[in-house]
């Protein structure tokens, strides 16, 4: 920017006003007042604009973040249902190769229960083996 296209113009200050200038223009390289003053001026109307920027980009960061998470949601209750499938097979193997009865099933059922609140449900497969050759 060119020196001719500057403007005169009159502007009203307090004095602390103009003493916080007069005391930092320096310290921000600035040559002079008017340098600094309109530095302020442009960063503060950076701010305002920012400001209307932040209104309209919010929302949309909001709709992305909540569309990402439904996304996972899916992913993983579909996931969820294919190892209950699986661990249901599983079971069911397990019954018909050991010949358990019900008595039996509602006995590991509760101690499962029990055992899963225990440990928070962080489940160890040593553990399990452990208890289970004891």
């Amino acid at each position: 920017m060119s020196f001719e296209n500057k403007q005169k113009r009159a502007f009203w200050f307090y004095p602390e006003t103009l003493t916080g200038v007069e005391t930092h223009y320096k310290h921000d390289n600035c040559r002079s007042k008017s340098e600094f003053i309109e530095k302020a001026i442009k960063f503060y109307l950076g701010y305002l604009d920012e400001e209307k920027s932040v209104n309209y980009i919010s929302p949309m960061i909001t709709e992305t973040v909540k569309a990402e998470i439904k996304g996972t949601e899916q992913r993983i209750s579909r996931l969820l249902f294919k190892v209950a499938v699986e661990l249901g097979k599983l079971a069911h193997i397990t019954a018909a190769v050991n010949g358990v009865d019900e008595e039996d099933i509602r006995e590991l059922h509760a101690m499962c229960i029990n055992e899963v609140r225990k440990i928070n449900g962080i489940i160890n497969s040593e553990d399990a083996a452990a208890y289970q050759q004891s």
